[in-house]
């Protein structure tokens, strides 16, 4: 089912002042900056070896980075692992009393498919699969 870890997402009010974090500081490479706006975010993407860094920015009020903004503040969002076969990944762990966010993957920031699992049923850690 899981292959390896994917990204980590990291909420925040500014890309444009987080980034410098990363990039400067720690030296890591920008991979991909860009509006999402089908998913409401503005996302960068950083490289870290095999894996990489998602800053997620709120496009809007409404937007669920938002919310979690609001409650938690910035901070890690979500950790994803890559899987080979995504439907499979879903419906094993459905199986297994997981509750799904999303019951059939949907197309993620970077082009592939994403599905979120919820909190609740991972120890309130929310889980992103994604299949490139």
């Amino acid at each position: 089912m899981i292959t390896c870890l994917d990204h980590i997402g990291i909420a925040v009010h500014s890309i444009e002042d987080t980034l410098p974090i990363y990039t400067q500081l720690l030296g890591l490479k920008l991979v991909k900056l860009e509006d999402a706006k089908q998913h409401g975010i503005k996302a960068a993407l950083l490289a870290v070896g095999e894996t990489n860094i998602e800053l997620i920015e709120p496009l809007d009020k409404e937007s669920p980075i938002s919310k979690f903004l609001e409650k938690r503040g910035q901070g890690i969002h979500h950790i994803a692992f890559k899987v080979d076969n995504i439907e499979k990944s879903l419906d094993q762990l459905k199986a297994k009393g997981v509750t799904l966010i999303d019951k059939k993957p949907r197309i993620g920031f970077e082009g592939g498919k994403i599905a979120f699992l919820h909190p609740k049923s991972t120890g309130n850690i929310l889980i992103e699969l994604c299949q490139k």
